[in-house]
């Protein structure tokens, strides 16, 4: 979802067992994406959910898949990758989200997207959910997820 127009999308999280995987770098931006994870869950009718720091972006998918073996119904996978001066930064940003992927199809169970990979902190505090943001990316996280878990056919 991008800043131009992101939709503000109403979800009922009521009932859902839902857990947040963190990572554990660059804490002010990941605590404001978790902030923004938990007002919209518990906006959304839910305040009875886990949340489970993680060492890095790496660990995400691994996380992801334990808190589905563990009950999650949803999880939210959040974190920031800022763009350093090796290709370390396009290894960890791909094998997170591929990780992600594959955890999210094989299992489907829904798994909320609100890892930023971003050029620079300003960007990421862009997004974080704080005051003074554009976005508030865990927030949407939470929306995309819960709306997935939600669809029906």
């Amino acid at each position: 979802m991008s800043s131009n127009g992101a939709p503000k999308l109403a979800i009922d999280a009521s009932g859902l067992k839902i857990t947040i995987v963190a990572t554990s770098w660059h804490t002010v931006i990941t605590d404001g994406l978790v902030a923004g994870a938990e007002r919209a869950l518990k906006a959304a009718g839910n305040e009875d959910y886990k949340v489970v720091r993680v060492p890095g972006a790496f660990e995400l998918p691994l996380a992801a898949q334990l808190a589905i073996q563990n009950g999650a119904e949803v999880v939210i996978a959040l974190g920031v990758v800022i763009q350093g001066e090796t290709p370390h930064f396009d290894y960890v940003c791909d094998a997170a989200t591929e990780g992600l992927t594959r955890v999210q199809l094989d299992t489907s169970v829904p798994i909320g997207f609100g890892l930023l990979t971003v050029s620079n902190e300003q960007q990421a505090l862009d997004r974080a959910g704080l005051p003074g943001s554009k976005e508030d990316k865990g927030a949407e996280a939470v929306e995309a997820a819960v709306l997935m878990k939600r669809l029906s056919f």
